[in-house]
């Protein structure tokens, strides 16, 4: 397969792998694709979620108390690099061109809002790309596009630099339209706050202490549920005592975390003394320049395990909690490349993630969050569940198949998200990329195939100015860019040759499809 996208999005299971990451500035590398496990279910056993009904009318009551209210969706991916501010760090490196990507992960939210919601995107979708939603039988929302997006910038902070769109807003917001944003931080309160439009979800300060990695470790410890050993870290001292602690077991490798990482950033291997005391004088020094002492940071073992595991529930504003799914995620040389479905677990495994579920909405009700929350598990290689690795206050990469999911995965059938990393010399207009993958491209229900649910982020490499086009000529390439999809298959073996014969079409560095 091709190799992975500079500093690409994970999501979120950057934290135990097969082993610990170099760096955590690292940017993965060309890998082999590691085979999935897969565990058997026996006849008659729970394979995830409830799968009927309509997860965006369920989304709606639980987060604005009426399955009926029109909801605006916003992708602000990454929401935790605003959640970061002003928080001591470890060293990390980004690529403009990965940003401009992530920022247009905002088209996510194409499929997840209804017939009657809205989605604020950076730029109008790819008409071809519309046009074979709608042969899906897809109903799509209404698109507000900001004016002049920055590739840089979120799209909040584009909808913020924009009068026109916020006098849009502030008319839906009349209407009794609600804000949902994959994630809320200071920018998207100051959005609602500036359009009249309530944020569909708790403020950004509750949001970024659940989101926290501390948090999730004391509510865990709370609750008595099995964790990897380690230490929280709110003070300079305290991380200096769990490094010492960490290096002094030689038999076991620990992480350093920030609290507020992502997507492969914002963690580094305790390999030794040296490097924890390095890890602590640099954290130091950030803590005496600023005047602070606090810090926010965990430190892990880095166990043993056979698959990652990423479940979700909803939160009602009544405090009730409803599980929506599990899911496998697979990786390729120790780098998350999707979700698979359904997730494959056994009977007892599946309640031990539900009953954790249920154990932990009521916790978070109870400091007052409502919506979405994704939790990231493991399974170690006896079988056993570490059944919270960490909380994640916001929507998830899976959040937005949930509609796809029940649309497409019929019966019993085998589907896998990920990602396909593209290479480009212009870009790519969709009714071209369906030339590429003729006959490849899922049909609808009950057929085999690749439904792409993000086509954004295939060009968002290029200038904003270029546009879609077939030229050899246009300015800014080449560049790397993604394309997002769920394959849909009857069989392991069926999904695997169809996920080699779509990476082997697909223009990539090692080489351009046919």
């Amino acid at each position: 397969m091709p190799g992975s996208f500079p500093d690409g999005h994970r999501d979120v299971h950057d934290h135990h792998r097969d082993r610990p990451p170099e760096e955590s500035s690292a940017l993965p590398r060309e890998a082999a694709p590691q085979e999935a496990v897969r565990y058997e279910v026996p006849r008659g056993a729970p394979r995830g979620g409830d799968r009927h009904g309509d997860f965006r009318t369920r989304l709606a009551a639980a987060v604005t108390g009426s399955s009926d209210t029109p909801l605006v969706l916003l992708g602000n991916f990454e929401v935790e690099r605003q959640w970061a501010r002003g928080e001591h760090t470890l060293p990390r490196l980004s690529a403009l061109s990965a940003n401009a990507v992530v920022n247009r992960m905002d088209e996510f939210t194409l499929l997840l809002a209804g017939e009657h919601d809205h989605v604020v995107l950076k730029t109008q979708p790819d008409g071809a790309y519309l046009a074979y939603l709608s042969g899906l039988g897809m109903l799509l929302p209404t698109v507000h596009t900001v004016g002049g997006q920055d590739p840089q910038r979120t799209v909040t902070e584009d909808a913020l630099a924009d009068p026109v769109l916020l006098r849009t807003l502030a008319g839906l917001a009349a209407a009794g339209a609600h804000l949902v944003p994959h994630g809320v931080s200071e920018p998207e309160e100051r959005l609602a706050a500036t359009t009249g439009m309530p944020v569909a979800g708790p403020g950004a300060a509750l949001c970024k202490s659940v989101n926290s990695k501390v948090y999730s470790r004391r509510v865990a410890d709370e609750l008595g549920l099995r964790q990897p050993r380690g230490w929280t870290c709110e003070t300079v001292a305290e991380l200096g005592a769990a490094l010492a602690a960490a290096v002094s077991v030689p038999t076991a490798p620990f992480v350093v975390k920030e609290a507020f990482g992502v997507s492969g950033k914002g963690i580094a291997t305790l390999d030794g003394p040296r490097r924890a005391d390095r890890v602590h004088r640099m954290v130091a020094r950030q803590a005496e320049r600023s005047g602070r002492d606090a810090v926010a940071f965990v430190v892990e073992e880095w166990v043993a395990k056979r698959a990652d595991l990423n479940y979700q529930f909803t939160v009602g504003r009544d405090g009730s909690t409803r599980f929506d799914f599990v899911k496998e995620l697979l990786t390729e040389g120790g780098v998350h490349r999707g979700h698979r479905m359904p997730a494959g677990l056994s009977a007892a495994q599946f309640h031990e993630v539900v009953t954790t579920a249920e154990l932990l909405g009521k916790r978070l009700a109870a400091d007052g969050y409502f919506g979405v929350v994704g939790v990231d598990a493991m399974v170690d290689e006896a079988g056993g569940l570490y059944p919270v690795v960490e909380i994640n206050a916001r929507h998830n990469m899976s959040t937005y198949q949930a509609r796809l999911q029940e649309q497409f995965v019929c019966d019993d059938r085998i589907a896998l998200a990920r990602h396909y990393p593209v290479h480009l010399d212009a870009p790519l207009p969709f009714d071209r990329l369906q030339v590429l993958l003729e006959g490849l491209l899922l049909d609808g229900c009950g057929g085999n195939g690749l439904l792409v649910n993000n086509f954004a982020t295939v060009n968002a490499g290029f200038p904003p100015d270029t546009g879609p086009r077939t030229d050899r000529t246009t300015p800014g390439g080449p560049v790397d860019g993604r394309l997002y999809g769920i394959l849909v298959a009857d069989s392991d073996d069926e999904l695997t040759a169809l996920d080699a014969e779509i990476t082997a079409c697909l223009p990539s560095r090692r080489g351009h499809g046919s």
